[in-house]
């Protein structure tokens, strides 16, 4: 069954089954995972950090930023997760999803070369104004 509510359980390991309506956050691995909110019972697993999602635990409950998009999954459902609430978005073409993983590995590998520029090249661009 599609939800539209979801709530936060913080755990160190990810349990062996999912309960639906619930958004499991280990912040010590920096993953999240929960039951695909269309109710097709698939395991959704989310990378946090830098080159992942956003978490954020906020009173109304959580949220994960940017939206999930389950290309890879026959129901290919597409949501955010926003204060506690599953706010549906619109499917993608093959071509938009192709795309985004695509701008995905840019921002990756510009993570990875600021990552590993020298101290000479990061000098040079805070002087520039830069990060």
């Amino acid at each position: 069954m599609k939800i539209d509510r979801i709530r936060l359980e913080l755990v160190e390991f990810m349990p062996s089954t999912l309960e639906s309506g619930v958004l499991y956050v280990s912040e010590k691995y920096q993953t999240a995972a929960h039951l695909c909110a269309c109710g097709c019972g698939e395991k959704i697993r989310t990378q946090l950090g830098p080159l992942g999602w956003t978490f954020n635990n906020q009173l109304q409950g959580p949220s994960l930023d940017p939206s999930i998009g389950n290309w890879q999954k026959p129901c290919r459902s597409h949501y955010f997760i926003k204060r506690g609430r599953v706010v549906w978005a619109g499917a993608w073409t093959e071509a938009e999803v192709i795309h985004g993983r695509q701008a995905e590995l840019e921002r990756r590998d510009a993570y990875f070369c600021e990552q590993n520029a020298g101290w000479w090249t990061k000098l040079k661009r805070w002087w520039k104004g830069g990060r």
